[in-house]
């Protein structure tokens, strides 16, 4: 588990990348953002390593300030809550529970955000050097609202780890990551049973559950 983490790291912070361009978010494809961003954080991975010894903090404030712009964490953080988190939960509570679920998913938004960067950040500079491609999407595939962007990496063995980025467009029209497979492990169905089982553990007292997701999460 470790190991797959360690590659979760990687490819989340490689997707989840702000790519600037002069041309509209719009006219952007997923297939550009993934294959852009790919470039670019290998090129910061590159130059961390000359301050990372001295200067941590420089390496996840920069890895910070790049996915806020392009990760839709509050999704994320949704989706990992599971039916904690859903409409009709939300639906069925009255306006005091309505506002202390919209403050737990907030918190856990946080957690998440923070966990994911700081904890999967440091795996990221293990793959430099490493050769990644990203294959064309079909007209199809690049036509609709959500794509599934596949990478391919290849570090020391003969055959590539494959990803799959699944994407969907902002209301802006940006392309924004919702979810990541790794070798056909989907990380939102990981972290989603993960919260399922501290909940029940819990008795359904989500603010232990996100205390002790952070706990673990950021001490890792």
């Amino acid at each position: 588990m470790t190991q797959l983490l360690q590659w979760v790291a990687t490819l989340f912070m490689v997707v989840a990348v702000n790519v600037q361009a002069s041309e509209s978010v719009a006219t952007r494809g997923a297939h550009d953002v993934v294959r852009e961003a790919t470039d670019q954080v290998m090129s910061a991975v590159s130059e961390a390593d000359d301050y990372m010894g001295t200067d941590p903090e420089r390496f996840y404030d920069n890895l910070q300030s790049i996915l806020d712009d392009v990760v839709d964490f509050r999704g994320f953080a949704r989706g990992v809550m599971g039916p904690y988190a859903s409409v009709e939960r939300y639906r069925s509570l009255d306006a005091e529970g309505r506002d202390q679920l919209r403050t737990q998913l907030e918190r856990f938004t946080e957690v998440m955000r923070e966990g994911l960067v700081r904890t999967y950040g440091k795996g990221l500079l293990a793959f430099g050097g490493s050769r990644i491609e990203v294959p064309d999407l079909s007209d199809e595939e690049a036509a609709g609202p959500r794509a599934a962007v596949r990478q391919l990496i290849y570090n020391s063995g003969a055959e590539p780890y494959v990803l799959v980025y699944h994407m969907g467009r902002d209301r802006d029209g940006s392309w924004k990551l919702r979810n990541l497979v790794i070798e056909d492990v989907n990380l939102g169905e990981i972290y989603r049973s993960q919260f399922e089982a501290s909940a029940r553990k819990y008795d359904g007292d989500l603010d232990t559950v996100i205390a002790q997701w952070s706990a673990v999460d950021i001490d890792s």
